[in-house]
C-alpha cells in the first residue's frame, strides 16, 4: 500500500518538476505562466472588468430583489383573493341555506293552504250532494203525493159516478155556482 502511494505521488509531481533551471528565466514554464497570469490580471483591471462584473452582479441582484418583491406582492394578492372567494363562498352558502329554508316554509304554507282548500271543496261538494239528495227526496214526495191525489181523485170520480144521481149532480152544480158568486162579490 505504501508503494502504491509513493508511485501515485511521483506521477502527480512529475509535471511540476518539469521546469528546470532558474525560476526567473523565460525557459522556465512556471515563470512564463506566472507572467501571463499577471498580464491577464492587469488587462482585466485596465478595462475595469471587476467593476463591470460587480455592476452586472449588482444589477442582477437588484433584478432578483425586484422579482422577489413582485412575487411577494402577487402572493399577498392571491391570499387576499382567496380570502375574498372564501367570504363569497360563505355568503353564497348562507344565501342558499336561506333560500332552501324559505322554500321549505313556502312549501309547508302551500301544503297547508292546499289541505284547507281541499277540505273546503270536500265540504262544499258534500253540501251540494246533500242538497241534491234533499231535492230528490222532495221531488219524490211530491210525485208520490201527486200520484196519490190523482189516484184518489180517480177513485172518488168513479165512486161519485157510480153513486151520484142526476138530481144530486144538479144540486152540487147549483151549490158550486152559489159559492163562486159569494166569493166574487
Amino acid at each position: 500500500m505504501t508503494r502504491l502511494l509513493a508511485v501515485m505521488l511521483a506521477v502527480a509531481a512529475s509535471p511540476a518538476m518539469a521546469a528546470s533551471g532558474p525560476f526567473f528565466s523565460l525557459r522556465n514554464t512556471d515563470f512564463v505562466v506566472l507572467l501571463a497570469f499577471l498580464l491577464f490580471i492587469a488587462v482585466l483591471l485596465y478595462f475595469k472588468v471587476p467593476g463591470l462584473i460587480g455592476g452586472l452582479l449588482d444589477k442582477r441582484a437588484a433584478t432578483i430583489r425586484a422579482e422577489l418583491e413582485e412575487a411577494r406582492k402577487l402572493r399577498e394578492e392571491a391570499q387576499e383573493l382567496r380570502a375574498s372567494f372564501e367570504r363569497k363562498k360563505a355568503e353564497v352558502k348562507d344565501q342558499a341555506d336561506r333560500i332552501v329554508a324559505k322554500a321549505k316554509a313556502d312549501a309547508e304554507v302551500a301544503a297547508a293552504q292546499a289541505k284547507a282548500d281541499l277540505e273546503t271543496s270536500i265540504a262544499r261538494r258534500l253540501r251540494a250532494a246533500e242538497d241534491q239528495i234533499a231535492a230528490a227526496e222532495a221531488a219524490a214526495v211530491r210525485e208520490v203525493r201527486n200520484r196519490a191525489i190523482a189516484v184518489s181523485v180517480a177513485a172518488a170520480s168513479d165512486l161519485i159516478a157510480k153513486n151520484l144521481t142526476a138530481e144530486d149532480a144538479n144540486k152540487m152544480i147549483e151549490d158550486s155556482i152559489a159559492t163562486v158568486e159569494q166569493r166574487l162579490h
